[in-house]
Order: C-alpha cells, then structure tokens, then sequence
C-alpha cells in the first residue's frame, strides 16, 4: 500500500525560502580582498539570489546546464550556490589550486556554459582560456571596470542583478534534478566528477544538521574556512541556512592572522577546515594570543588531525576539537566525531584517543569494512579492512563515466580507498589510503599514525611519511619533516628517541628528511604522489 503523503520535492530554494522566511534578520559577513568587511542577511541574500537566477536565464542557461564558479569564500559566491540550483542548473564549483591543465580538462569535461570569476583570480583563469572552448559568458565578481583581460564576452556580476527583478520563479521542480557538481582534486589521473541532485544534498543537509552531527542551530556563527569548491564546503552554506546559523566568510584571507582576527571578533562559535589550517592557527595564537572561547566546535576534515594537536587546542585554548570524515563522493559528510554520554567520565587522555578517530557514521551513511575478498570485517577496533559505504548522499559513478568495480561493489557499495579499523562502538579510525600503506618484511605500517606520532614531538610543525624501495625489507618508510620555527637544530636522532616508546620497533623510519614545506593538495592535504615523486628523482637526499 502506497503512504498518503504530500508530494513535497526536496529542492535547494526550500532551504532559502526557509531562511528568508525565519530568520531574515540574520547576517552574512563577508572579508573583502581589501580587508573591509561586506554585512548583509538572509533577506538582502534571498532577494539578490531571485535576480540573479532570473540573470542566468536572459544568459540563456536553461536546466541542466553547469555554470562554473571561479571565486574565494564569499557572499557571492554564496548566492551562486542558491541562484543556479534555483534556475535549474548544476553550481560546477572550480578548483583555484588545480594545475592548470586539469582546471581545462573539467571546463571543458562539464562543458560549462557559463563561469563567474572573481576578479582576484582573473590571472590564473586567463592562463588557460585559450584551452576552453565551451564557454558563452564570462562574470567578473569584485571587478573594476577598467579591468583588462583577454575573456572574450565579459559581463560585471552587480549589472547583472541589477538588470533582473525579483519576480522569478524557482526552475527547481524536481529534486532528481541535478544541483551541483565537484570534481575530486585529481592525485591520480584525471579528476573525476560527482553530481549531485536537489534530493541528495537536501538529504545531506539534514544528516550533517542531526543532534548527533554537526548538529547547528540558529545561535551558531559558522566559519567555512573549508573552501567552497572543496566539496560544497562541506555542505556548510545549506546546512547554515537551514539552522538560521550565521556566517563568517573569510574571502582570500585564509592566513592564520586574519582568520584567528575573524574568529576572536566575529565570536565564531563553528569553524572548519583541514588539519593544515588549524596547526597554523595554533602556532599563530600561541605567538600572538587571542580570546577564541566562542568556538564550541573546530571541524576538521580532509584528513586526520594529529592527536596532540587535538590536545592541545582542547587542554590550552579550551577548544572542543570534531573530527569529521567524508569525501567529493558522499557530498561530503560521511563520520562525526562526538563523544558519547558513557565517555563523560573518561580521563582526558582516553577522550583524546577517542577524538583522534573519524568518529561514528551519522544516520543515513552505513559503513563497512572487509577484507581482499570483500568479506565483512568485525568491528573490533582492531581488524583493519577496506572502508566501504552506502547511502542516499553517495554518489553511484562519477559523471560522464561509467560504474566500475574499481569503485563500486556488484552489492551497491562504494570502495573509499581507505583503510580503517572500527571499534565495537562505530568509531571509525582511518590507517590510511590502500596506496599509501608501507609493507615492511611482510607487516603493513600505518603512515598516517606514524605522521601523528612524530607532528606529536613539540618541534615539529608538519610530517609526511612515504614507503621507499627496500631490498631487504621490500619498502621502508620514510619521513619528511618540517620543524617549527624553534626547532630548527632538531635531528634524525631526536625523533628517533621520542618514537622509541610510541610505536612498534620496526615502524621507526631509518631516514627522515628535514624540509622547508610539504607539497600540499589542491584541498590542502599532503601530497604523497609529489613527494614519491621526489624522492625517485633523487631530490630528496
């Protein structure tokens, strides 16, 4: 029997009419490239998003079609998360830091029919014009008019809102429509697309906005340090919206000065970003201290925060540290990391263990691990297996690509490409990527538990650890790392006698390599395939 339930679609302009309607007053705050600060609401934003998505159709956008945005965390580009989604097209969300060959390739790939840049970063855009051939229109965000490119049909974004009315109504009909569209940050081959329809990241909004998740609500202040082409910032601008939550958008500020300013002024009380962000913040205030007691949440994903760090914004700054996990193709949330009522009691060095984790799946992800004949693992907290995930936010193939079993199970799951253990309780904790593992005589190495041990020693700022070629042992690891400003006499021997009592004997690297930086992502994660690389050319000593 079928229920006798309302025929309501789940479409993104649901989420906007909410806020418009609920909490009109509250404000979007803005930093601008100059330094100023840009303060509107809910309300000025609905307003300007009807006219713009009315813009997009005198443009000729028609539903369906992807319109690229080029741009910094910013109230425009906000607007554009809601404005082509409302016009019935999919927000395509471009990668500043791409190499310039890839951004080319997901231009062309998506055949974006139209692209808003922001003005700042015209130059790097224009480097690869002449490589794209798809494109009818061009919108400069935060232009000068005496501005000089080469773009061919240049439009300025404000004379397009202020050429449209208001009176539009939503293209957004069904929510099997296609929303939005993100391309992983392509470490091996040619990245690959996500799509994402209205249904699927309504559903995500809800997931991440559960008690039990990030759970925000209309008293938050939210700081996406998170960028908005990285995976729709994570869902924050819906989930905000939803909750009535304000935001902070820091622009191209993302330098540990600024954003500890932000959050101390602003009184933040969610920020997220990657764990490359919030160390550099932490040395920031422990050199120049700021009040930031505001936050009741620093959110970091993309890959595992280091446990003393976690310790030390918690037992210094008094800041609760969440742990999240996800990735492009789960939208992106898929973990959370809270403690539990039972955990209340624990000494802090137990919560700690526990808050290293990725956390529990929020409702609406299952999880699993198996192992190399993809039976089902126990969730033991001990037995590491492949982690696989199913769910209404998770991607079935990639765009324009068909389904593989290089990614997809014949059962309907999705292979992460991690490797994880998950403890009776169903917290997951990620060992690492399958293709960065070290096996050593036999016995695999976990490099990121080994790069959280050594970014543990007080003088060390950031470690990555790769496997290199062995004869003996067949791969060994070894450890670049970059010191802290007062570690700079720091040696092989130093990191080898704080690890001797912290890990297995034969985990201990033979070489470690002291450097300036870590190659870094597109998405701010190490670049281990940079550094492999580097190390075949002889570069690394």
């Amino acid at each position: 029997m079928n229920g006798l339930m309302m025929n309501y679609q789940l479409t993104m302009d649901r989420i906007l009419e909410h806020a418009n309607r609920m909490y009109p007053q509250k404000r979007i705050t803005t930093m601008q490239p100059d330094g100023s600060f840009h303060r509107y609401t809910y309300a000025d934003m609905y307003r300007r998003v009807k006219r713009l998505a009315k813009a997009l159709t005198t443009l000729g956008v028609a539903p369906g079609d992807r319109v690229g945005t080029f741009a910094w965390n910013n109230y425009q580009h906000l607007e554009l998360y809601y404005a082509i989604p409302g016009a019935g097209a999919v927000c395509h969300t471009l990668n500043i830091r791409l190499f310039p060959e890839q951004l080319a390739y997901i231009v062309n790939h998506a055949e974006d029919k139209v692209v808003f840049i922001d003005s700042t970063l015209l130059p790097l855009y224009e480097r690869v014009a002449d490589q794209i051939n798809c494109v009818e229109h061009y919108v400069l965000l935060n232009a000068p008019r005496d501005i000089k490119t080469g773009l061919s049909n240049v439009l300025f974004y404000e004379d397009l809102i202020e050429g449209a009315d208001e009176d539009f109504a939503w293209r957004s009909t069904d929510e099997n429509m296609a929303m939005g569209l993100c391309y992983t940050s392509g470490t091996t081959g040619d990245p690959k697309g996500a799509l994402y329809s209205h249904r699927s990241m309504f559903l995500h909004t809800y997931g991440e906005n559960q008690a039990n998740a990030l759970g925000l609500n209309e008293s938050d202040i939210v700081l996406p340090v998170v960028p908005q082409f990285h995976a729709m910032a994570w869902g924050l601008p819906y989930a905000s919206a939803m909750a009535g939550a304000e935001m902070v958008m820091p622009g191209p500020h993302l330098q540990a000065e600024p954003l500890a300013n932000m959050i101390a002024n602003e009184r933040v009380t969610v920020a997220a970003g990657v764990p490359t962000i919030w160390n550099g913040l932490y040395h920031e205030l422990r050199q120049n201290p700021r009040d930031i007691s505001c936050v009741r949440a620093l959110v970091v994903g993309g890959s595992a925060m280091p446990r003393a760090l976690t310790k030390a914004y918690e037992s210094e700054l008094g800041v609760s540290v969440v742990h999240a996990w996800g990735m492009t193709e789960l939208s992106p949330l898929g973990t959370v990391c809270n403690l539990l009522g039972k955990h209340e009691d624990l000494p802090d060095e137990e919560k700690w263990n526990i808050k290293a984790t990725q956390g529990y799946p929020i409702c609406g992800v299952e999880m699993r691990i198996v192992d190399e004949m993809g039976e089902s693992l126990p969730w033991d907290g001990e037995t590491m297996g492949e982690l696989q995930v199913r769910g209404p936010w998770i991607i079935r193939q990639y765009f324009r690509r068909d389904v593989s079993e290089d990614y997809m199970t014949t059962d309907g799951w999705f292979r992460t490409g991690d490797v994880s253990t998950i403890n009776p309780d169903g917290y997951m904790n990620i060992t690492d990527r399958t293709k960065d593992l070290v096996k050593s005589g036999g016995e695999w190495i976990s490099t990121v538990e080994l790069e959280n041990m050594i970014m543990a020693h007080p003088q060390v700022l950031e470690a990555a650890v790769i496997a290199v070629p062995d004869e003996k042992w067949q791969e060994r690891p070894l450890a670049a790392i970059v010191p802290t400003q007062d570690g700079q006499s720091l040696t092989a021997e130093d990191i080898t006698a704080f690890l001797q009592d912290k890990v297995a004997k034969f985990w201990i690297p033979e070489r470690f390599i002291f450097v300036q930086e870590i190659p870094k992502t597109s998405v701010g994660k190490f670049n281990k395939k940079v550094l492999r690389s580097a190390y075949a050319e002889g570069e690394l000593g």
